[in-house]
C-alpha cells in the first residue's frame, strides 16, 4: 500500500490517499483546515482500516510517519505522550489510532522518495493533491465522505 498526504498551506486545505495492490483499492478524502502531517497520518490510517488481517507493506514518503511509528512511539508511550523535550506529542489522536491498527495486522514500513517516478507513490500523491485542490472548488462540487474505489 502506498500512502500520501497533501496540504495547500500548512495549515490549509488538505487531502489524503491510499493506493493498494493487494487487496486492490484506492481510497481518498479531504479536510478543509489541517496540516500535512495530519494528512500523511490519515492516509495510512484510512488505508489500514481497509485491511483487517495478514501482512501489509506500507510505502510512505513521510519520514514523520515512518519514524514516528517505528521509533518515536515507543518513547511517547513510556512518557505519557510527551516528546523528549517534555512537550505534548502533536497529532496524538491519530497516533493512538495508528497504534491500534498496527496491532491488528503485521506491518512492514518502507520510506520512498517523493516525486521520484514510483508509479504507485505518484498515484497516491495525485489523488491526495486533487482532494486538497477540490476544496478550492464551489461547495456544491465537494463530496463530504471519502470515496473508496475498487481497482479490480
Amino acid at each position: 500500500m502506498y500512502t500520501d498526504g497533501s496540504c495547500l498551506g500548512n495549515p490549509g486545505p488538505g487531502g489524503w490517499a491510499a493506493v493498494s495492490t493487494n487487496p486492490p483499492f484506492e481510497i481518498y478524502g479531504k479536510e478543509p483546515h489541517t496540516t500535512n502531517n495530519r494528512m500523511e497520518l490519515t492516509a495510512v490510517i484510512k488505508g489500514l482500516e481497509q485491511i483487517t488481517t495478514g501482512t501489509v507493506d506500507i510505502h510512505t514518503d513521510s519520514a514523520y510517519v515512518k519514524n514516528g511509528i517505528t521509533k518515536w512511539v515507543h518513547g511517547w508511550l513510556k512518557n505519557d505522550w510527551k516528546t523528549s523535550n517534555g512537550s505534548d506529542v502533536k497529532n496524538k489522536d491519530l497516533w493512538l489510532r495508528l497504534v491500534v491498527l498496527t496491532q491488528q495486522v503485521q506491518v512492514h514500513w518502507y520510506w520512498v522518495k517523493a516525486h521520484a517516478g514510483n508509479v504507485l507513490n505518484e498515484r497516491a500523491d495525485q489523488l491526495a493533491r486533487e482532494q486538497a485542490e477540490a476544496l478550492r472548488q464551489p461547495a456544491r462540487e465537494q463530496a463530504e465522505e471519502p470515496v473508496p474505489r475498487s481497482t479490480r
